[in-house]
Protein backbone atom coordinates (compact mmCIF):
# COMPACT_ATOMS: atom_id res chain seq x y z
CA UNK A 1 0.00 0.00 0.00
CA UNK A 2 1.36 3.37 -1.00
CA UNK A 3 1.86 5.79 1.87
CA UNK A 4 0.96 9.43 1.28
CA UNK A 5 2.15 12.46 3.25
CA UNK A 6 0.50 15.82 3.72
CA UNK A 7 2.89 18.56 2.65
CA UNK A 8 2.18 22.21 3.51
CA UNK A 9 2.95 24.12 0.33
CA UNK A 10 3.00 27.94 0.09
CA UNK A 11 -0.20 29.62 -1.17
CA UNK A 12 -0.99 29.96 -4.84
CA UNK A 13 0.70 33.07 -6.36
CA UNK A 14 -2.43 33.80 -8.42
CA UNK A 15 -4.43 34.22 -5.20
CA UNK A 16 -1.73 36.19 -3.35
CA UNK A 17 -0.85 38.53 -6.26
CA UNK A 18 -4.04 40.71 -6.10
CA UNK A 19 -3.70 41.20 -2.33
CA UNK A 20 -0.02 42.12 -2.61
CA UNK A 21 -0.79 44.48 -5.49
CA UNK A 22 -3.45 46.27 -3.42
CA UNK A 23 -1.11 46.53 -0.42
CA UNK A 24 1.69 47.88 -2.59
CA UNK A 25 -0.70 50.40 -4.18
CA UNK A 26 -1.87 51.58 -0.73
CA UNK A 27 1.73 51.86 0.45
CA UNK A 28 2.66 53.75 -2.72
CA UNK A 29 -0.26 56.16 -2.28
CA UNK A 30 0.56 56.76 1.38
CA UNK A 31 4.19 57.38 0.44
CA UNK A 32 3.25 59.64 -2.47
CA UNK A 33 0.64 61.73 -0.66
CA UNK A 34 2.78 62.16 2.46
CA UNK A 35 4.24 65.65 2.10
CA UNK A 36 6.90 64.99 4.72
CA UNK A 37 8.49 62.01 2.95
CA UNK A 38 7.61 62.78 -0.67
CA UNK A 39 10.61 63.55 -2.85
CA UNK A 40 10.88 64.68 -6.41
CA UNK A 41 12.41 62.29 -8.92
CA UNK A 42 13.16 58.56 -8.51
CA UNK A 43 12.49 56.87 -5.14
CA UNK A 44 15.66 54.80 -4.80
CA UNK A 45 14.49 53.03 -1.63
CA UNK A 46 11.25 51.91 -3.26
CA UNK A 47 13.15 50.63 -6.30
CA UNK A 48 15.55 48.68 -4.06
CA UNK A 49 12.59 47.22 -2.18
CA UNK A 50 11.01 46.18 -5.47
CA UNK A 51 14.25 44.53 -6.61
CA UNK A 52 14.57 42.61 -3.33
CA UNK A 53 10.92 41.56 -3.45
CA UNK A 54 11.42 40.38 -7.03
CA UNK A 55 14.50 38.35 -6.06
CA UNK A 56 12.68 36.81 -3.10
CA UNK A 57 9.71 35.97 -5.29
CA UNK A 58 11.98 34.34 -7.88
CA UNK A 59 13.72 32.31 -5.13
CA UNK A 60 10.34 31.18 -3.82
CA UNK A 61 9.23 30.20 -7.33
CA UNK A 62 12.45 28.23 -7.86
CA UNK A 63 12.02 26.39 -4.56
CA UNK A 64 8.41 25.58 -5.43
CA UNK A 65 9.40 24.36 -8.90
CA UNK A 66 12.14 22.22 -7.37
CA UNK A 67 9.65 20.71 -4.92
CA UNK A 68 7.14 20.05 -7.69
CA UNK A 69 9.91 18.59 -9.88
CA UNK A 70 11.00 16.23 -7.10
CA UNK A 71 7.42 15.14 -6.57
CA UNK A 72 6.95 14.62 -10.31
CA UNK A 73 10.13 12.51 -10.53
CA UNK A 74 8.87 10.40 -7.64
CA UNK A 75 5.51 9.86 -9.34
CA UNK A 76 7.26 8.95 -12.60
CA UNK A 77 9.45 6.41 -10.82
CA UNK A 78 6.43 4.89 -9.10
CA UNK A 79 4.53 4.71 -12.40
CA UNK A 80 7.50 3.06 -14.13
CA UNK A 81 7.85 0.51 -11.32
CA UNK A 82 4.14 -0.29 -11.47
CA UNK A 83 4.31 -0.68 -15.25
CA UNK A 84 7.31 -3.01 -14.92
CA UNK A 85 5.55 -5.08 -12.26
CA UNK A 86 2.42 -5.32 -14.42
CA UNK A 87 4.48 -6.40 -17.46
CA UNK A 88 6.40 -8.97 -15.34
CA UNK A 89 3.13 -10.31 -13.91
CA UNK A 90 1.64 -10.60 -17.40
CA UNK A 91 4.76 -12.37 -18.66
CA UNK A 92 4.75 -14.87 -15.76
CA UNK A 93 1.04 -15.55 -16.27
CA UNK A 94 1.56 -16.15 -20.01
CA UNK A 95 4.50 -18.44 -19.21
CA UNK A 96 2.42 -20.43 -16.73
CA UNK A 97 -0.39 -20.77 -19.27
CA UNK A 98 2.07 -21.92 -21.92
CA UNK A 99 3.65 -24.46 -19.52
CA UNK A 100 0.23 -25.76 -18.56
CA UNK A 101 -0.71 -26.20 -22.19
CA UNK A 102 2.57 -27.97 -22.96
CA UNK A 103 2.30 -30.30 -19.94
CA UNK A 104 -1.45 -30.90 -19.54
CA UNK A 105 -3.03 -30.25 -22.92
CA UNK A 106 -0.94 -32.40 -25.28
CA UNK A 107 -2.49 -33.75 -28.41
CA UNK A 108 -1.72 -37.36 -27.60
CA UNK A 109 -3.32 -37.12 -24.13
CA UNK A 110 -6.58 -35.56 -25.08
CA UNK A 111 -9.81 -37.34 -24.25
CA UNK A 112 -12.30 -35.25 -26.17
CA UNK A 113 -13.59 -35.91 -29.61
CA UNK A 114 -11.89 -33.89 -32.33
CA UNK A 115 -14.66 -32.23 -34.31
CA UNK A 116 -12.21 -31.01 -36.89
CA UNK A 117 -10.98 -34.54 -37.79
CA UNK A 118 -13.73 -36.25 -39.79
CA UNK A 119 -11.68 -39.43 -40.43
CA UNK A 120 -10.95 -40.17 -36.80
CA UNK A 121 -13.56 -42.96 -36.52
CA UNK A 122 -12.38 -44.51 -39.77
CA UNK A 123 -8.86 -44.66 -38.46
CA UNK A 124 -10.00 -46.15 -35.13
CA UNK A 125 -12.19 -48.77 -36.86
CA UNK A 126 -10.50 -49.92 -40.06
CA UNK A 127 -11.96 -52.27 -42.59
CA UNK A 128 -12.74 -55.90 -41.81
CA UNK A 129 -9.58 -57.86 -41.15
CA UNK A 130 -10.96 -61.15 -39.88
CA UNK A 131 -13.06 -62.73 -37.14
CA UNK A 132 -10.45 -62.02 -34.51
CA UNK A 133 -10.29 -58.26 -35.21
CA UNK A 134 -10.57 -56.36 -31.91
CA UNK A 135 -12.35 -53.37 -33.49
CA UNK A 136 -15.74 -55.04 -33.85
CA UNK A 137 -18.18 -55.95 -31.10
CA UNK A 138 -21.28 -58.11 -30.90
CA UNK A 139 -23.40 -55.64 -32.80
CA UNK A 140 -21.19 -56.04 -35.85
CA UNK A 141 -22.08 -59.73 -36.04
CA UNK A 142 -18.40 -60.55 -35.99
CA UNK A 143 -18.00 -61.64 -32.40
CA UNK A 144 -20.68 -63.54 -30.44
CA UNK A 145 -20.99 -64.56 -26.82
CA UNK A 146 -18.65 -67.39 -25.90
CA UNK A 147 -16.38 -66.74 -28.83
CA UNK A 148 -13.96 -64.33 -27.10
CA UNK A 149 -10.68 -66.09 -27.77
CA UNK A 150 -8.48 -63.18 -26.64
CA UNK A 151 -9.99 -62.49 -23.20
CA UNK A 152 -6.62 -62.85 -21.45
CA UNK A 153 -5.07 -60.33 -23.78
CA UNK A 154 -8.01 -57.99 -23.18
CA UNK A 155 -7.68 -58.36 -19.41
CA UNK A 156 -3.97 -57.74 -19.60
CA UNK A 157 -4.59 -54.76 -21.80
CA UNK A 158 -7.14 -53.41 -19.30
CA UNK A 159 -4.68 -53.90 -16.45
CA UNK A 160 -1.97 -52.15 -18.40
CA UNK A 161 -4.39 -49.36 -19.21
CA UNK A 162 -5.43 -49.11 -15.54
CA UNK A 163 -1.78 -49.11 -14.46
CA UNK A 164 -1.01 -46.43 -17.07
CA UNK A 165 -3.93 -44.33 -15.83
CA UNK A 166 -2.80 -44.76 -12.24
CA UNK A 167 0.77 -43.79 -13.05
CA UNK A 168 -0.52 -40.85 -15.04
CA UNK A 169 -2.63 -39.70 -12.10
CA UNK A 170 0.38 -40.05 -9.79
CA UNK A 171 2.49 -38.04 -12.21
CA UNK A 172 -0.23 -35.39 -12.45
CA UNK A 173 -0.44 -35.19 -8.67
CA UNK A 174 3.32 -34.92 -8.35
CA UNK A 175 3.40 -32.32 -11.11
CA UNK A 176 0.57 -30.43 -9.37
CA UNK A 177 2.53 -30.46 -6.10
CA UNK A 178 5.65 -29.30 -7.94
CA UNK A 179 3.64 -26.55 -9.68
CA UNK A 180 2.09 -25.53 -6.38
CA UNK A 181 5.52 -25.39 -4.75
CA UNK A 182 6.84 -23.35 -7.66
CA UNK A 183 3.81 -21.07 -7.45
CA UNK A 184 4.32 -20.59 -3.71
CA UNK A 185 8.01 -19.90 -4.27
CA UNK A 186 7.21 -17.41 -7.03
CA UNK A 187 4.58 -15.79 -4.82
CA UNK A 188 7.10 -15.50 -2.00
CA UNK A 189 9.67 -14.03 -4.35
CA UNK A 190 7.09 -11.64 -5.78
CA UNK A 191 5.98 -10.63 -2.28
CA UNK A 192 9.59 -10.10 -1.24
CA UNK A 193 10.27 -8.05 -4.37
CA UNK A 194 7.10 -6.00 -3.76
CA UNK A 195 8.14 -5.41 -0.14
CA UNK A 196 11.62 -4.35 -1.23
CA UNK A 197 10.13 -2.08 -3.89
CA UNK A 198 7.71 -0.62 -1.33
CA UNK A 199 10.62 -0.01 1.05
CA UNK A 200 12.54 1.72 -1.74
CA UNK A 201 9.49 3.81 -2.65
CA UNK A 202 8.98 4.69 1.02
CA UNK A 203 12.61 5.79 1.28
CA UNK A 204 12.30 7.79 -1.93
CA UNK A 205 9.06 9.36 -0.76
CA UNK A 206 10.62 10.17 2.60
CA UNK A 207 13.57 11.82 0.86
CA UNK A 208 11.18 13.77 -1.38
CA UNK A 209 9.12 14.80 1.64
CA UNK A 210 12.28 15.93 3.45
CA UNK A 211 13.34 17.89 0.36
CA UNK A 212 9.91 19.51 0.07
CA UNK A 213 9.90 20.31 3.79
CA UNK A 214 13.37 21.82 3.45
CA UNK A 215 12.22 23.87 0.46
CA UNK A 216 9.12 24.97 2.35
CA UNK A 217 11.22 25.83 5.42
CA UNK A 218 13.60 27.85 3.24
CA UNK A 219 10.66 29.66 1.66
CA UNK A 220 9.17 30.33 5.09
CA UNK A 221 12.53 31.57 6.37
CA UNK A 222 12.86 33.81 3.35
CA UNK A 223 9.36 35.17 3.91
CA UNK A 224 10.08 35.66 7.63
CA UNK A 225 13.32 37.45 6.79
CA UNK A 226 11.48 39.58 4.26
CA UNK A 227 8.78 40.41 6.80
CA UNK A 228 11.37 41.23 9.49
CA UNK A 229 13.31 43.41 7.04
CA UNK A 230 10.12 45.15 5.99
CA UNK A 231 9.13 45.75 9.61
CA UNK A 232 12.61 47.04 10.40
CA UNK A 233 12.50 49.42 7.44
CA UNK A 234 9.00 50.50 8.33
CA UNK A 235 10.09 51.18 11.93
CA UNK A 236 13.15 53.06 10.70
CA UNK A 237 11.05 55.04 8.24
CA UNK A 238 8.55 55.86 10.98
CA UNK A 239 11.36 57.00 13.26
CA UNK A 240 12.75 59.19 10.48
CA UNK A 241 9.29 60.60 9.79
CA UNK A 242 8.79 61.36 13.49
CA UNK A 243 12.21 63.01 13.68
CA UNK A 244 11.53 65.12 10.58
CA UNK A 245 8.12 66.08 11.98
CA UNK A 246 9.67 67.11 15.30
CA UNK A 247 12.30 69.16 13.48
CA UNK A 248 9.63 70.72 11.27
CA UNK A 249 7.54 71.58 14.31
CA UNK A 250 10.54 73.11 16.06
CA UNK A 251 11.85 75.09 13.08
CA UNK A 252 8.56 76.00 11.40
CA UNK A 253 6.25 78.95 12.12
CA UNK A 254 3.55 76.67 13.53
CA UNK A 255 4.63 77.18 17.15
CA UNK A 256 5.78 80.80 16.61
CA UNK A 257 3.49 83.84 16.91
CA UNK A 258 4.10 84.98 13.37
CA UNK A 259 0.99 86.50 11.77
CA UNK A 260 2.51 86.27 8.28
CA UNK A 261 2.01 82.49 8.34
CA UNK A 262 -1.77 82.82 8.16
CA UNK A 263 -1.68 85.00 5.03
CA UNK A 264 -3.09 83.23 1.99
CA UNK A 265 -0.64 83.53 -0.95
CA UNK A 266 -3.45 83.31 -3.51
CA UNK A 267 -5.97 85.63 -1.86
CA UNK A 268 -4.24 88.19 0.39
CA UNK A 269 -7.58 89.38 1.84
CA UNK A 270 -8.17 85.89 3.24
CA UNK A 271 -6.35 83.88 5.91
CA UNK A 272 -5.45 80.22 6.39
CA UNK A 273 -7.66 78.90 9.23
CA UNK A 274 -5.24 76.18 10.31
CA UNK A 275 -2.35 78.70 10.66
CA UNK A 276 -4.24 81.76 12.01
CA UNK A 277 -2.83 83.04 15.33
CA UNK A 278 -5.41 85.75 15.98
CA UNK A 279 -5.79 89.44 15.03
CA UNK A 280 -3.09 92.03 15.51
CA UNK A 281 -3.69 95.24 17.54
CA UNK A 282 -3.80 97.26 14.33
CA UNK A 283 -6.47 94.94 12.91
CA UNK A 284 -8.46 95.15 16.14
CA UNK A 285 -8.11 99.00 16.13
CA UNK A 286 -9.21 99.13 12.50
CA UNK A 287 -12.18 96.90 13.22
CA UNK A 288 -13.11 99.04 16.26
CA UNK A 289 -12.83 102.20 14.19
CA UNK A 290 -14.99 100.68 11.49
CA UNK A 291 -17.51 99.61 14.11
CA UNK A 292 -17.64 103.17 15.57
CA UNK A 293 -18.06 104.62 12.08
CA UNK A 294 -20.86 102.13 11.41
CA UNK A 295 -22.42 103.03 14.77
CA UNK A 296 -22.38 106.81 13.92
CA UNK A 297 -23.77 106.10 10.49
CA UNK A 298 -26.46 103.93 12.03
CA UNK A 299 -27.32 106.65 14.58
CA UNK A 300 -27.51 109.34 11.85
CA UNK A 301 -29.65 107.03 9.74
CA UNK A 302 -31.90 106.39 12.75
CA UNK A 303 -32.25 110.14 13.44
CA UNK A 304 -33.04 110.81 9.77
CA UNK A 305 -35.64 108.07 9.85
CA UNK A 306 -37.15 109.56 13.03
CA UNK A 307 -37.31 113.05 11.43
CA UNK A 308 -38.90 111.57 8.32
CA UNK A 309 -41.41 109.69 10.46
CA UNK A 310 -42.25 112.92 12.39
CA UNK A 311 -42.68 114.77 9.10
CA UNK A 312 -44.95 112.06 7.74
CA UNK A 313 -46.89 112.07 11.02
CA UNK A 314 -47.39 115.88 10.96
CA UNK A 315 -48.43 115.70 7.32
CA UNK A 316 -50.92 112.99 8.17
CA UNK A 317 -52.34 115.17 10.98
CA UNK A 318 -52.65 118.15 8.61
CA UNK A 319 -54.35 115.95 6.04
CA UNK A 320 -56.75 114.67 8.68
CA UNK A 321 -57.60 118.26 9.79
CA UNK A 322 -58.13 119.35 6.17
CA UNK A 323 -60.39 116.38 5.62
CA UNK A 324 -62.41 117.26 8.71
CA UNK A 325 -62.76 120.88 7.55
CA UNK A 326 -63.84 119.73 4.10
CA UNK A 327 -66.34 117.36 5.64
CA UNK A 328 -67.80 120.19 7.76
CA UNK A 329 -67.99 122.44 4.70
CA UNK A 330 -69.73 119.66 2.80
CA UNK A 331 -72.21 119.23 5.63
CA UNK A 332 -72.94 122.96 5.66
CA UNK A 333 -73.40 123.03 1.88
CA UNK A 334 -75.69 120.05 2.04
CA UNK A 335 -77.79 121.70 4.78
CA UNK A 336 -77.98 124.93 2.81
CA UNK A 337 -78.92 122.96 -0.33
CA UNK A 338 -81.65 121.16 1.57
CA UNK A 339 -82.96 124.44 2.95
CA UNK A 340 -82.98 126.05 -0.53
CA UNK A 341 -84.63 122.96 -2.01
CA UNK A 342 -87.32 123.09 0.70
CA UNK A 343 -88.08 126.70 0.06
CA UNK A 344 -88.20 126.03 -3.70
CA UNK A 345 -90.57 123.14 -3.18
CA UNK A 346 -92.83 125.33 -1.01
CA UNK A 347 -92.80 128.00 -3.69
CA UNK A 348 -93.76 125.45 -6.33
CA UNK A 349 -96.51 124.10 -4.11
CA UNK A 350 -97.91 127.58 -3.61
CA UNK A 351 -97.86 128.22 -7.39
CA UNK A 352 -99.63 124.92 -8.14
CA UNK A 353 -102.20 125.62 -5.46
CA UNK A 354 -102.82 129.12 -6.85
CA UNK A 355 -103.07 127.66 -10.33
CA UNK A 356 -105.71 125.24 -9.28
Amino acid sequence: MKKMYQVDLPPDPKEVAPTEARNQEKERQSRFFNVRTRVMGVDLEALNNQVEERKLQEATERSKKAAYGTNQVQYDLVAQMLEKEEAERTRRLAKKVQNFREQRQQLRNRREFDFWDSNQLWREFPAYLGDNAPYYGQASLQCFSGEDLERAACLRMQQEQFQYSLERQLQEQQQARVDENCTDMLDDQLRLAVDMRAAQLAKLEESCRIAMMAATANANKAQAAKLAERQRREHQRQQEVNLVEVQNQITSDLLAENPQVAQNPVAPHRVLPYCWKGMTPEQRATIKKVQETQHHEKEAQRQAEQALDAKWESQAINLAQAAMELEEQEKELCAEFRRGLGSFNQQLAKEQKAHR
